[in-house]
């Protein structure tokens, strides 16, 4: 998507949590703004395993009864890295100096590495860097099941998991999913200490939670903190509704499991955000009951099935919700309907606001891939949409991802002042071609309120509100509805993508 609509004033980190080279260790540049939560259900009060004095709980006694449970995990592979080319201007410049190949700056170990000349950080790198990693784990089964994440052994040739008597054992990946970061994995032991699984929908926001992992290799490391919120959506495109915490997770935590004050079970520790690639306040865990389901399929079938929907979703923000006359700025904008997909053949349109769906609130787009991640192949799912200042019903049969996962869709929050500032003129024939669409309006010119909001030359109108535009006369129609103060909706035809930009009148 073009940088206009997509700038933010500031960019995070969201980091996988892994230590070393093996798996998505690197950290991916986001916007941070785009991360919410739901709002907890009603409170239930849980029995706490309380210390001396009846302050806090007993983080020695959890533990102490789930430590045993909790492993490490080493992760040997390789990578194969191109030479220097000076021809190659999107090289880094290190590379284009000719130094070899080179570890990823982002790595947590790139220092050490850098300083005692190992392959891929100085001048002696080979085309084939070996690679090693760390990460966590806990066993679910006494017969060696193991449930880690699926970016601490993305690309792994070998993995040893350590129990905390010292033992230690190849592991057989039995199967990884990369949509919700969970792996399972499978070692050849009897009679081993297992965790106890809880559950999220009873976990409280404000409630202590402790974590065990292997940060920076520092095996059975304990850390606690307190449930900052639950059902995080984070703008990566992610099917899990994340439990966020202020607990430390550091490289090498991931894959460990984040306990209640019970010594239950309740996540899987994932992701931070940070500026500086390590932890910083801020942490993300999976839901232990979206982890077992993933599990359950893996150790059924070997694989996992998703469902889809087969919509680009994005914020519903209040310039949005002032355009489709909403009371509320909350639900999932569909900015495009794939064609034959479960949306197109339930009615689905461009412009449509899901609010609810199978009657769970849609609050923030993030929300819908959410759900439709947890869900089946097959699973009916009855929709509650706002269309052009009405409310609507739609029910579709979600299909199978097949590899393909919903895309969200970004807008820019941008707004201006004064008229709409857009010179307009029809497509010709070749253009359609080009551009895929039957109809629509060239933008040839973008100034005040229209180019703040990051609409461009170039982009095709397609719709004002939910309304066609497929010539001026219909333009003018939809502007004469238009109130000043308020916001339309353009939608536009970008670059293959479809997306609503919000524009304030003047």
């Amino acid at each position: 998507m073009n940088n206009t609509l997509a700038s933010t004033p500031r960019r995070l980190i969201l980091a996988l949590v892994a230590a070393g080279a093996v798996g998505a260790t690197g950290a991916g540049l986001i916007s941070g703004h785009q991360a919410r939560a739901v709002t907890p259900s009603t409170p239930i009060v849980a029995q706490t395993a309380m210390a001396p004095g009846g302050t806090l709980p007993s983080f020695a006694q959890i533990t102490a009864q789930n430590g045993p449970a909790v492993v490490n995990i080493s992760v040997t592979g390789s990578t194969k890295t191109a030479m220097a080319n000076d021809d190659d201007d999107d090289e880094q410049p290190a590379a284009r100096q000719g130094r070899g190949p080179q570890i990823d700056p982002n790595d947590p170990f790139y220092e050490f590495f850098r300083q005692f000349g190992f392959p891929g950080a100085g001048p002696q790198g080979q085309p084939n860097v070996p690679t090693h990693g760390q990460g966590s784990g806990f066993i679910v089964s006494p017969d060696g099941l193991v449930l880690t994440n699926a970016h601490v052994v993305k690309g792994a040739s070998e993995v040893v998991v350590k129990l905390t008597d010292r033992r230690e054992f190849r592991a057989k990946v039995l199967g990884a999913d990369p949509k919700t970061d969970v792996a399972v994995l499978k070692i050849d032991a009897k009679d081993l200490p297992t965790v106890r699984l809880g559950s999220t929908r009873d976990l409280q926001v404000g409630e202590w939670v402790l974590a065990i992992g292997s940060p920076f290799g520092f095996e059975n490391s304990v850390t606690a903190g307190v449930v900052s919120a639950k059902g995080r959506s984070l703008p990566d495109d992610s099917l899990v509704p994340f439990i966020q915490t202020d607990v430390a997770v550091n490289p090498g935590n991931s894959g460990g499991p984040l306990f209640n004050a019970r010594g239950e079970v309740v996540g899987i520790n994932s992701q931070i955000y940070s500026r500086s690639g390590g932890y910083q306040g801020v942490s993300f865990s999976i839901p232990i009951e979206l982890a077992a389901k993933i599990k359950d399929q893996i150790v059924a079938t070997g694989k996992v099935r998703h469902a889809q929907l087969g919509v680009a979703v994005q914020e519903v923000n209040q310039a949005f919700a002032e355009s489709f006359q909403l009371d509320k700025p909350e639900g999932a904008l569909v900015a495009s309907v794939s064609k034959g997909s479960p949306a197109e053949k339930a009615g689905l349109q461009a412009g449509d606001v899901i609010r609810q769906v199978n009657g769970q609130p849609i609050v923030a787009s993030g929300d819908l891939p959410a759900w439709v991640g947890q869900a089946q192949p097959g699973q009916q799912a009855k929709l509650s949409v706002w269309r052009q200042g009405k409310p609507l019903e739609l029910t579709a049969t979600l299909g199978d991802a097949s590899d393909k996962a919903t895309k969200q869709a970004r807008n820019d929050d941008a707004v201006g002042k004064g008229q709409l500032g857009l010179s307009l003129r029809p497509l010709d024939p070749e253009e359609r071609r080009e551009v895929g669409v039957a109809e629509g309006l060239v933008i040839e010119q973008a100034r005040g309120p229209a180019a703040a909001a990051g609409v461009q030359p170039g982009d095709v109108l397609l719709a004002i509100n939910g309304a066609p535009a497929k010539n001026i006369e219909q333009v003018r129609a939809a502007m004469a509805k238009a109130t000043t103060g308020k916001s339309v909706a353009l939608l536009i035809e970008r670059d293959g993508n479809k997306i609503f930009v919000p524009v304030r009148l003047g």
